[in-house]
């Protein structure tokens, strides 16, 4: 018995052995102390559909592509699905998140600028034709198709029950449009700054970007429920996408090449921070955020801004454009190469 005894002792340390062997291995791999945290002595949760897929590792730098139409510009994720507006053949493409494979290449719209889901539909900002599109998920087929008041509208934001849509008139002077998911009808029209461009929601404001005619741009916010307008914030040069991490928006300004990122809850510019050349669309993945533009995207931490890594899209000569998040990968559109990259 006492053999026994020794011998079970004698695996059990073995096999802890091997376990903080195998532990601090994989922690050098991702290039994390291997000292334990503070407190319980248990690492902060990454993205936890990540962990569920064993993705300890970092993103693929290249990522994975697969074939869109032509001239991807907006990227949305349907909770099963990506769908890319294609600006360039007047396509919108719909491909299986889990391996990209195209289940569908829809026509019908006019250089689509953007993509948004509603929770059972998929809205397209059409930018010649100025209106947008509203397209059942399932199977592609248009349901309607409802004006705004301006030009190009762009990238749109779903707030729970409507949709809103940036456009603007000649001179710049912009709105955004609220239109019922259920049935287009229009809302309102709210008049935000100059050339608005993109849109997202924080929970009970609508945010929008106004890119404005150079200089320092603006980021306009609106109640959800009225379209009152809360406030009217300055951020970097020629702000275009924006995106919410729970308590913060972050903005990419295309001609500083800076983010700024400002607190939801009074607009308060927290900080600048470099980014790469021309960013152009942004995106939280529960961790980190993620920026679009030139030939690379980059990954940022939230609480300083700080660059954490830079990826490429294939062939390192497409720019990047639309950017969104599936719940455990990055997908971003190359526009001149007619592709989206999987990270």
């Amino acid at each position: 018995m006492k053999t026994r005894i020794v011998i079970g002792v004698s695996l059990i340390v073995v096999v802890l052995a091997m376990a903080n062997l195998f532990v601090s291995h994989a922690q050098q791999a991702v290039g994390v102390s291997a000292t334990p945290p503070a407190g319980n002595g248990v690492p902060p949760l990454s993205n936890p559909l990540k962990v569920a897929l064993l993705k300890w590792y970092a993103a693929n730098e290249t990522g994975i592509t697969f074939p869109v139409g032509m001239g991807p510009t907006g990227v949305a994720f349907d909770g099963a699905n990506i769908w890319t507006a294609n600006y360039n053949d007047g396509t919108v493409t719909k491909l299986r998140a889990s391996d990209g494979t195209v289940l569908g290449t829809f026509k019908g719209f006019s250089a689509p600028g953007g993509v948004t889901f509603d929770g059972a539909n998929i809205w397209v900002s059409n930018s010649i034709t100025n209106n947008v599109s509203k397209v059942r998920a399932s199977d592609g087929t248009i349901l309607g198709t409802f004006p705004v008041p301006g030009v190009v509208p762009w990238w749109m934001t779903f707030d729970g029950a409507n949709i809103w849509v940036p456009s603007e008139n000649a001179n710049g002077n912009g709105w955004v449009t609220k239109l019922r998911a259920s049935d287009g009808k229009n809302l309102g029209n709210f008049a935000v700054g100059n050339s608005p461009i993109a849109s997202a929601f924080d929970g009970a404001s609508v945010w929008v970007t106004n890119l404005g005619g150079g200089g320092p741009g603006t980021v306009t916010k609106l109640r959800a429920s009225d379209g009152t307008v809360l406030g009217t914030f300055t951020v970097g040069s020629a702000p275009f996408g924006i995106a919410f991490d729970g308590a913060y928006m972050w903005v990419v300004n295309q001609y500083d090449s800076t983010i700024s990122k400002l607190r939801a809850s009074d607009g308060t510019v927290v900080g600048t921070f470099p980014v790469q050349t021309g960013p152009y669309g942004v995106a939280f993945d529960g961790e980190y955020i993620w920026v679009s533009g030139g030939l690379d995207i980059v990954e940022l931490r939230p609480n300083d801004g700080s660059i954490l890594h830079r990826y490429y899209s294939q062939m390192y000569t497409h720019n990047t454009t639309g950017i969104a998040f599936d719940g455990a990968s990055i997908w971003v559109a190359a526009y001149n190469g007619n592709f989206v990259d999987k990270f």
